[in-house]
């Protein structure tokens, strides 16, 4: 079959897969066939467990299978062969069967893309070095050394996808960010997130071409230009081929921005409007000008998966998070503190809650398990200002965060008085809730008592599961205090009691 011609595209990652945390489980899923040829018995396998515990979730199903997948509890075996065999795909993708296998191929095909994980049908299964570094659950902040990694040798002009744009996105944003940056016309804070499209189609790597046609877009219009003319501007740098308005004026620039904070190299100025680099990370800006500026052309998927998966451990040594963490400071934290409304606060930590969308532009940004840890720090300075708050993500030079805590520490960590309380969040509810969490809390409660710390456990999420519960009642006869209370339920008594121990008994 004749391949399609290559045409000028914006930039959109992936439509399947665009949280992080989804794509570290369907990995993990995927892992235990490391090493094996991808068959499609395999992928059935994969299939199904991906269905099991609600992953991927068919659309005919039964209410009682919805329900279970709403409350986050895995089918049995025999509801998740009835699901399988009930919803067969008539998907097609190139080189793999139609049906279940091209379904597979465009659930993983963003991670072979970006280096992780190596697959064909027949051929064997290899995780890269980054990818085996992704999913280790004991070190989450190396979530950001990966996408780091990844993003500083990712190109438009790759084989996996026919595209005749050709540049490094991260790069062409990081010289068009210093460019406008140095302009002594406008005001520091990086490209606005309007101008953001023009970047996601423009067609090589000349950083100094794109500032100008900024500068030019600034001059006539300042930082409001209507979406017509962005869209105008846009359309005269792709192939006719139709594109979808409101994709290139928002869903790709938001889809982009989520992708460039994973590398905790970018920053939000200004309530979300301006993309800037993140100041607290210029030593690995700066090596990666140096060293990807200029970067290889691939004509074999192999050669570029090998070189996109490759760690580059100078570049990762770089970073703030492999030298020391950097969390948000007090001054930080406290300017959030003063930016948001406690109505927003509220409304935004009951919004995760019910698996509801943001509506902030910062927020928006911000990865839902992170928003909630960021949120959660918020809602108990705002209401309990007697309390010391220490969150532990690491953070931007805006205070905004970039990346988990790392495995052996709490989420918050909160001094009242002679108690030191842990506030640990999740927005897992049904059986990886238990899973996933009791143990930790275990751990970091351990390790506090070890040290002779007067300490207790305060465990948030959207609702307890009932294993938690057991598992809190459990440990309890051992000394060690988990407190657990719903999401609904801690925004009810913050805004009522005076202290965390109020709150949380």
């Amino acid at each position: 079959m004749k391949k399609r011609q290559s045409e000028y595209k914006p930039l959109l990652f992936t439509t399947t897969i665009r949280n992080p945390e989804r794509l570290k489980d369907f990995l993990t899923i995927f892992s235990e066939y490391d090493g094996k040829i991808l068959t499609n018995e395999i992928v059935g396998k994969v299939a199904k467990t991906l269905i099991q515990k609600g992953l991927y979730q068919p659309m005919k199903v039964s209410q009682s299978v919805k329900d279970k997948w709403k409350n986050e509890i895995e089918l049995s075996e025999g509801e998740t062969k009835h699901v399988f065999a009930d919803n067969p795909q008539s998907h097609k993708e190139a080189d793999f069967d139609r049906g279940w296998p091209s379904r597979f191929d465009t659930w993983y095909k963003i991670a072979k893309e970006l280096g992780f994980v190596w697959y064909w049908q027949n051929e064997k299964i290899e995780f890269s070095q980054s990818g085996k570094m992704l999913l280790n659950k004991e070190k989450p902040e190396n979530e950001l050394m990966v996408f780091a990694n990844a993003f500083a040798k990712y190109q438009r002009h790759n084989p996996f996808r026919r595209v005749s744009n050709k540049n490094v996105p991260l790069i062409l944003l990081i010289q068009t960010i210093q460019l406008l940056n140095k302009d002594q016309d406008f005001n520091g804070a990086g490209i606005s997130k309007l101008e953001i499209p023009l970047l996601l189609c423009w067609k090589n790597d000349n950083a100094e071409s794109l500032y100008r046609e900024i500068k030019k877009l600034r001059k006539k219009y300042d930082y409001s230009p209507s979406n017509e003319t962005i869209l105008e501007l846009c359309y005269s740098l792709l192939n006719e081929t139709k594109r979808d308005d409101n994709s290139i004026l928002s869903d790709y620039p938001d889809d982009f921005i989520r992708k460039m904070r994973l590398t905790g190299l970018i920053s939000l100025r200004g309530g979300g409007r301006f993309i800037d680099i993140n100041t607290k990370e210029m030593a690995t800006v700066d090596y990666i000008l140096k060293n990807y500026i200029f970067y290889p052309k691939f004509t074999s998927e192999r050669q570029f998966f090998e070189y996109i998966g490759a760690v580059d451990n100078n570049l990762i040594a770089t970073l703030s998070v492999y030298r020391a963490l950097v969390r948000i400071t007090d001054k930080e934290l406290e300017k959030w503190v003063k930016h948001y409304e406690w109505e927003t606060i509220k409304s935004e930590m009951l919004n995760l809650a019910q698996k509801k969308s943001s509506g902030d532009d910062i927020l928006k940004i911000i990865e839902q398990p992170l928003r909630l840890e960021f949120l959660t720090s918020l809602a108990i300075l705002k209401k309990l200002p007697s309390v010391i708050v220490k969150p532990n993500f690491i953070s931007d030079d805006e205070g905004l965060p970039t990346s988990f805590a790392s495995g052996g520490n709490p989420d918050i960590e909160c001094l009242e008085n002679k108690d030191t309380v842990l506030v640990e969040v999740t927005l897992l509810t049904g059986t990886q809730q238990h899973i996933r969490e009791s143990f930790s809390v275990q751990r970091h409660l351990e390790e506090y008592i070890k040290k002779g710390i007067k300490v207790y456990s305060v465990f948030i999420s959207p609702k307890a599961f009932i294993d938690t519960c057991r598992y809190a009642k459990f440990i309890k006869e051992d000394g060690f205090e988990m407190r657990i209370i719903d999401i609904d339920n801690f925004i009810c008594k913050i805004e009522e009691k005076k202290t965390l121990n109020e709150v949380t008994l």
